[in-house]
């Protein structure tokens, strides 16, 4: 009995000894960009843990979508989730170190939602061309469930009738009943840590090279968002403006000083709002 009862205690801790990894959070790892001048080194600390993470979400990609035909596997990136990728995000990363007291790891978290329960681990996504995602249902429940337990996303560098269409499908998957709103002047988010003029378009740097800051009929900016019951901004979203450039972009010369300032203040109110919403 004593011998039946010790196998049974040494299997049950050999279980738990397996199930501990499978809960751990995905580790760091980098993937192709969609952009080569979005290809940066590792920063020197880049192992040097942190307590708030960007994270970057990955998301399978319409096969066709207008000027985009992707092709390839979206799990090892070079497809629309990767845009701006990884310079936007550790820029990001720098300035929330630099304009804020938050202890922040100076590198992105790439998060698949296929991940298991990974993505609980990480409070604060990013997903850029959001327009051209393609959720399947399963992604869709994950999202919906890390979104109502208290997670943020914010959605950004997406512009015109085609592109929301494509957004809005997805968030149709992800909540089906929940109204996607307008967010006005005096909201929160736009307020807790800068006082921001919402007006504003935040330029795409290609299209601006062209001659204007938007892309397709994008020529309206918007501040959206999907709440919870209790007001809590879930998703926010950057319509017709692209946040990721300002950031990727902030030190080039030919990229305006203020939209490069607007979207740093954007970042630090989205970032702030988060971690204390």
């Amino acid at each position: 009995m004593r011998r039946a009862v010790l196998r049974r205690a040494v299997l049950a801790v050999a279980l738990l000894s397996v199930q501990v990894p499978l809960q751990a959070e995905r580790e760091f790892r980098v993937y192709q960009s969609l952009e080569l001048q979005a290809d940066v080194e590792l920063p020197p600390d880049y192992q040097v843990p942190g307590e708030f993470v960007v994270g970057r979400l990955m998301f399978p990609p319409s096969r066709t979508f207008g000027w985009f035909r992707f092709g390839g596997d979206w799990t090892q990136g070079g497809t629309a989730w990767a845009v701006d990728y990884p310079r936007a995000d550790r820029t990001f990363a720098r300035l929330l170190r630099r304009l804020t007291r938050v202890n922040v790891r100076s590198v992105e978290q790439p998060v698949n939602l296929d991940d298991g329960d990974d993505v609980f681990d990480w409070p604060f996504l990013m997903a850029g061309l959001p327009g051209m995602w393609e959720l399947t249902d399963a992604q869709a429940a994950k999202l919906r469930e890390y979104l109502l337990r208290g997670g943020f996303l914010f959605c950004d560098s997406f512009f015109g009738t085609a592109e929301w269409a494509g957004f809005e499908r997805g968030m149709r998957q992800v909540f089906p009943d929940r109204p996607i709103v307008e967010l006005p002047k005096t909201h929160p988010l736009f307020h807790t840590v800068y006082d921001i003029d919402t007006q504003f378009q935040i330029p795409n740097f290609n299209a601006l090279l062209g001659g204007v800051p938007y892309r397709a009929d994008g020529v309206q900016p918007h501040w959206r968002a999907v709440l919870d019951d209790t007001g809590r901004v879930m998703v926010a979203i950057a319509f017709n403006n692209d946040v990721g450039d300002s950031w990727q972009w902030a030190d080039d010369p030919d990229y305006p000083q203020e939209a490069a300032t607007l979207g740093m203040r954007m970042g630090v109110n989205f970032a702030v709002y988060a971690m204390t919403h």
